[in-house]
């Protein structure tokens, strides 16, 4: 699954976006400004990460020159409704990889960020592996060890961890999980995502020496190791 952070002002263009590319079986995330983009970039790991040029806080290209300082940087696809050539060339200056200009179709920005995910072996690696503390998930083979232990996992269950793999030591909300895992068919009046953490818990913590997934009261779960656990 890539892992694609949209960073987009416009509400219903970035909605539009994410709705695409996670029924193409990307995991989307969006931030609405500069700030709140670079900020997102810098912290977590993105195989692409599309960015409009024009936005509130700091603007594209000096996010993407900002990027230049990140360890294996996502690639990085404008998207903007500037479309002289001086415009295209101060992106590409700055380390943008592609630039796809406002309006445009669909099918068109998904073939690009799958070609920019596919550019480079640091791309293919980060989103084939991915590994916290004594688990490991194997993306292509669809499998979960911890320690020498393989972990039989139903679809849902693997997606779940996955996310919470993308995202070690975040807080993430119910809300959040439903979002990223059930998407818009997620009834929020129900128990599933805490249905779901249960299952998985039996499944990565039960019988090792120290749990991964925790509870936080109030504010969502974590997958958290033992080295920086503290109390609750």
């Amino acid at each position: 699954m890539l892992n694609v952070l949209v960073i987009e002002d416009e509400k219903k263009v970035a909605r539009f976006i994410q709705r695409g590319l996670q029924a193409e079986g990307m995991h989307t995330e969006i931030a609405e400004d500069g700030d709140e983009g670079l900020r997102l970039a810098l912290e977590r790991n993105y195989d692409v990460i599309t960015v409009d040029v024009m936005m509130p806080g700091i603007d594209g290209i000096s996010l993407i020159d900002k990027l230049q300082e990140k360890k294996d940087r996502p690639a990085v696809l404008i998207l903007s409704a500037r479309d002289k050539l001086q415009d295209k060339l101060s992106g590409f200056a700055a380390g943008a990889d592609d630039y796809l200009i406002k309006p445009f179709a669909f099918e068109e920005l998904v073939a690009r960020i799958n070609a920019l995910a596919r550019r480079t072996n640091a791309t293919i690696e980060r989103t084939t592996k991915l590994e916290y503390d004594e688990l490991r998930m194997d993306l292509v083979a669809k499998s979960v060890m911890r320690n020498d232990r393989q972990i039989e996992l139903t679809s849902k269950e693997y997606k779940l961890l996955e996310y919470f793999l993308r995202n070690p030591e975040r807080i993430i909300s119910r809300a959040k999980i439903a979002e990223a895992v059930w998407s818009e068919q997620f009834d929020r009046d129900t128990n599933v995502v805490d249905v779901f953490i249960m299952y998985l818990r039996k499944k990565i913590d039960t019988g090792f020496s120290y749990p991964l997934l925790h509870t936080v009261r109030g504010m969502g779960y974590v997958l958290r190791s033992r080295e920086t656990l503290t109390d609750e």
